[in-house]
């Protein structure tokens, strides 16, 4: 698994969420070892399959071409 992306778990979850209708099985941690508060705030980090980084970045950084 290679790391993806860190930030929010709000955040993080929608990733993870919109990375599997893609197809990819994406994983989220959180990013302190503090027990889980419910604070959508709190710092996470999403994991990819090494296999499947390339296309989750194409996905979510990659300028769009066919935008206006």
């Amino acid at each position: 698994m290679k790391l993806f992306y860190t930030g929010p778990v709000v955040n993080a979850e929608m990733l993870v969420t919109m990375l599997e209708r893609h197809g990819i099985a994406a994983t989220q941690a959180f990013a302190d070892a503090a027990p889980d508060d419910g604070d959508l705030n709190r710092p996470a980090r999403v994991f990819v399959p090494a296999a499947d980084y390339d296309r989750a970045f194409q996905l979510f950084y990659a300028e769009r071409q066919d935008e206006l």
